[in-house]
């Protein structure tokens, strides 16, 4: 399977960027603040947990944390960090997968919910999140924007980022929904390493009614886990659902 790639081995291996990227303080230390308020005394559930880029300060800052990975090779890195006995994992896919016990929190941060490339898929990721909450509990998601307004007619692609060593573009499927993100590293030489993954881009109206078709309503959304204004600029965004009970 093409998952199966993405999420192996080497991907596990250099995933981690301690204090850099997705890793940077700036960006890590809102979310994690913004799923402690929102966990209260309760337990946390991450779909995706991942390497525990977000599951591990979350539970060194005294939220007791539970995961589903589908990925082994990523659950490995994760383990060097915290045993299971500190952040119990179920290995599986978080639309179907089941975690022991009742959560005041489930969350799914950085656009994970687009790995999930069909609509059935996400909308029983969804259901399977209210299946692990308690009546009145949330579910958090952090989703990227479809950049369409880039495309003009005839082009099939966007960039969306250009540094030093790297270059990231979308191709677009608009019949289908889909997209796939192609990821260029490369030195001062004239190779280059090419990485790309499936998603299936969601508008958040669309979001909006995935939740309720499992029982949410849109408690709060905002561009950023810092609480900007969501507007028709932004390019991603952090939704609160919470369940009805």
């Amino acid at each position: 399977m093409w998952q199966d790639e993405i999420w192996g081995d080497g991907t596990a291996r250099r995933y981690d960027t301690p204090g850099s990227g997705m890793f940077a303080p700036e960006v890590l230390g809102p979310a994690v603040d913004r799923l402690v308020a929102l966990a209260g005394d309760g337990r946390a559930l991450e779909f995706a947990i991942g390497t525990g880029r977000v599951g591990v300060p979350l539970a060194e800052r005294g939220v007791p944390v539970a995961g589903i990975e589908l990925s082994e090779p990523m659950l490995a890195r994760l383990r060097t960090k915290a045993g299971p006995e500190r952040i119990p994992v179920v290995v599986g896919d978080m639309s179907t997968a089941t975690a022991p016990g009742r959560f005041s929190l489930v969350y799914l941060v950085y656009n994970t919910i687009s790995n999930l490339t069909t609509q059935a898929g996400q909308v029983a990721c969804f259901r399977n999140a209210a299946r692990h909450l308690e009546p009145g509990g949330r579910f958090l998601i952090e989703l990227w924007v479809p950049e369409l307004r880039k495309l003009p007619p005839g082009q099939e692609a966007t960039v969306w980022a250009v540094e030093a060593g790297y270059i990231g573009l979308d191709t677009y499927d608009t019949l289908n929904q889909h997209v796939v993100s192609h990821h260029f590293r490369f030195g001062a030489g004239a190779e280059a390493e090419l990485g790309r993954s499936p998603h299936r881009y969601i508008w958040p109206a669309e979001l909006d009614l995935m939740g309720q078709l499992a029982g949410f309503e849109l408690e709060s959304r905002h561009a950023d886990f810092s609480g900007g204004e969501f507007t028709a600029e932004s390019r991603s965004h952090v939704s609160v659902y919470r369940l009805a009970g």
